[in-house]
């Protein structure tokens, strides 16, 4: 298996369609990412983020073709110094190790392109595999806000895991 991140293109609409429209991957993320997923979706996605310069998301490819997305985002004003990072990757690729392997790449991606100290990632509390795919990154856990968020009508728990710049 080939694991590879780049940049997205149009020519990936079809496949970000096929694996990103799938309640048990949107559940998982904020509501910015829409569900149902459409074409109309991946199009726009890939309009925005396929000229960012510098990159901030990049497909998360596998023997060639885009099976998920990771993205860093460095924060404005009193958190400039702090990037969000978000990832998902579809569902036929779950438990094989992926991301644990592509979340140091973009860390230190993310370390040397952008003025950060500190790269924070915020799963939902009954996301227990992103929790371990951070810990094993090398992530710890800031904090645990109970309550604290909505996704499809059930209220969650959101957890705040960081890792910091040497």
């Amino acid at each position: 298996m080939k694991i590879e991140l780049r940049r997205w293109n149009m020519g990936d609409a079809n496949d970000l369609v096929l694996h990103a429209n799938n309640y048990q991957i949107a559940k998982f993320l904020t509501d910015g990412f829409p569900h149902p997923y459409t074409m109309e979706h991946a199009h726009r996605f890939i309009e925005t983020v396929g000229v960012e310069n510098p990159q901030k998301v990049f497909a998360i490819v596998i023997d060639d073709k885009p099976v998920g997305a990771i993205g860093v985002f460095p924060q404005q004003d009193i958190m400039r110094l702090n990037a969000e990072m978000g990832y998902w990757i579809a569902e036929d690729f779950w438990g094989r190790g992926i991301v644990s392997k592509v979340i140091p790449i973009v860390v230190e991606y993310a370390f040397s392109t952008f003025e950060i100290k500190r790269i924070y990632a915020r799963p939902f509390g009954n996301n227990m595999a992103s929790q371990r795919v951070l810990e094993k990154s090398g992530f710890i856990l800031e904090a645990r806000i109970q309550k604290n968020i909505i996704k499809f009508g059930e209220v969650l728990d959101e957890l705040i895991y960081a890792c910091r710049r040497d």
